[in-house]
């Protein structure tokens, strides 16, 4: 894998890292809390998933790190093995399988995806940071920042956590969030458009900022904001206690059946996760570049051996934080190899400062993003698209908002398959009448498709048997390239029934 990085866009580049970092660092602690492990190895796993995957990566905006999708397997996994150090083996089989796929070139799956089914997962994953933020908005503390899932491990929902938070609300985060809020759309709309030193510096680098001066005057003020409405990160005061924050796989039962199979379990997901994410980021993408899938999947089998190797969680491209890459002006892959950098040194350096950061600032930049894959104008085009395009792509919304983000991309799959077995249905052969004067027999004529799959089984028969008796039939398949052996079979089968009903069979290059 060759490490194609450069420093051309360093004046975008770094921007964006640094609004990445902001966006990652809660995220890392918060899918390792849900997943039920140390909180550090949600960090190892965003150092991993910018540094190492950043750097092999055929990826040029996406970015990668611990992903809430697999937060359940991860603490099923976990309860079922007994051991996080057994678990850690499981990661690094689980990179090892994804290696193989990627020789195996299995990257071409990413392709079979619709674009109506990946737009539904932009805006629906859009919808998703938009509600899941809302409560830090108001300054209520839940499980975790960056749960996907509409049930959440404390029996509270999506919209009952919305309710929540209004009834509980603190005025100093509503105050916080506001204001950032109000920033981060003046900067857009008229700052950044004035002059280039607000295209340098981003509006969430000075939110982020602005918060953590709100928090220390408050402090001073005494009026300190509670600990559960700020980012928390392990304070590491040296060198040794980063090492002893630390773990090691245990490979003694490398080869016991829980452990293979939550490591197949945990490569399977986590490749499609990643694949999906590819998608979305190539569209996303303003220059449109394609990112090579095979690739992504052995950058994503080498970050999670190295992050099982070091005690870190199970990695995939994830989408809220290159989407947010995207959204602040992130070039190339620089951006994501930086952020995993500035997770490094602020762990290392600056967790005591990062600790002042409110959950509402970052509620606040993340709800931007939210609302920049999620525009109203989107639902407007897909429904003029026609209902192909449409049904999908609700559905995909509608699913991910009350389940998650791999059941409502399957649910919209299973739409958009439906309108395509319908096509095929329609389109299976052309069909013309004629009466033979000769004879003074009908002749009906059926021109099968150039593609006959098993698909089109049903419609052909269904044809068939409406021929009626003392009629000819000719079945040309002289326009077909390839016949599926069930079409073939279910031919000869009427071909052998159609003299009881006096029916001539011919057939042209069958």
């Amino acid at each position: 894998m060759k490490l194609d990085l450069s420093f051309s866009e360093i004046k975008n580049d770094l921007p964006a890292s640094i609004v990445v970092f902001f966006v990652a660092l809660p995220l890392c602690l918060g899918i390792a809390l849900a997943s039920g492990a140390p909180l550090f190895s949600g960090i190892i796993a965003g150092i991993v998933g910018g540094i190492v995957v950043g750097l092999c990566s055929g990826s040029r905006l996406g970015v990668s790190g611990p992903a809430a999708g697999l937060a359940v397997i991860v603490f099923d996994a976990i309860a079922t093995l007994g051991s996080w150090e057994l678990f850690l083996c499981a990661v690094v089989l689980a990179g090892v399988i994804q290696l193989v796929m990627g020789y195996a070139r299995a990257g071409f799956i990413a392709y079979f995806i619709p674009t109506s089914v990946i737009t539904g997962m932009l805006a629906g994953i859009g919808l998703l940071i938009i509600l899941k933020q809302l409560p830090y908005l108001f300054g209520w503390h839940a499980d975790f920042l960056g749960e996907e899932a509409f049930s959440h491990a404390n029996g509270e929902n999506t919209f009952s956590a919305i309710e929540h938070a209004l009834n509980l609300m603190s005025p100093s985060a509503v105050i916080i969030s506001g204001l950032s809020l109000a920033l981060l759309v003046i900067w857009d709309k008229f700052l950044v458009p004035k002059h280039k030193i607000f295209q340098l510096i981003q509006g969430p680098i000075v939110v982020v900022l602005l918060g953590i001066l709100a928090s220390v005057v408050m402090a001073q003020a005494g009026n300190p904001m509670a600990s559960s409405m700020l980012v928390s990160l392990p304070v590491i005061d040296s060198f040794s206690d980063f090492t002893n924050e630390l773990a090691f796989p245990d490979f003694s039962q490398i080869f016991s059946l829980d452990v293979l199979m939550i490591a197949v379990v945990m490569a399977a997901v986590a490749s499609i996760e990643t694949l999906l994410c590819v998608e979305a980021t190539d569209k996303l993408d303003p220059q449109k570049y394609t990112t090579p899938t095979n690739r992504e999947l052995k950058a994503q089998g080498l970050g999670n051996i190295v992050s099982g190797l070091i005690g870190g969680l199970p990695i995939t491209q994830v989408i809220v934080r290159s989407s947010a890459n995207i959204a602040f002006g992130g070039k190339t892959k620089l951006s994501a190899i930086l952020h995993g950098l500035f997770l490094l040194v602020a762990v290392l350096a600056i967790s005591s400062m990062l600790n002042l950061i409110p959950l509402a600032s970052l509620a606040a930049i993340l709800i931007v993003v939210g609302y920049k894959l999620t525009k109203p104008v989107m639902f407007k085009i897909m429904y003029q698209n026609g209902m192909e395009q449409f049904l999908p792509f609700i559905t995909t919304i509608a699913v991910m908002i009350f389940s998650d983000l791999l059941t409502g991309v399957f649910a919209g799959l299973g739409v958009s398959i439906f309108f395509t077995l319908k096509s095929s249905f329609r389109n299976s052969y052309q069909f013309k009448e004629t009466v033979n004067e000769e004879h003074g027999e009908k002749v009906h004529h059926i021109v099968l498709a150039e593609e006959v799959s098993f698909f089109n089984k049903p419609s052909i028969l269904k044809k068939l048997n409406s021929i009626p008796v003392d009629s000819k039939v000719v079945l040309d398949f002289s326009n077909s390239k390839s016949v599926a052996f069930d079409v073939k079979e279910m031919i000869k089968d009427y071909i052998d029934q159609a003299q009881t009903k006096n029916i001539r069979v011919e057939t042209i290059k069958f």
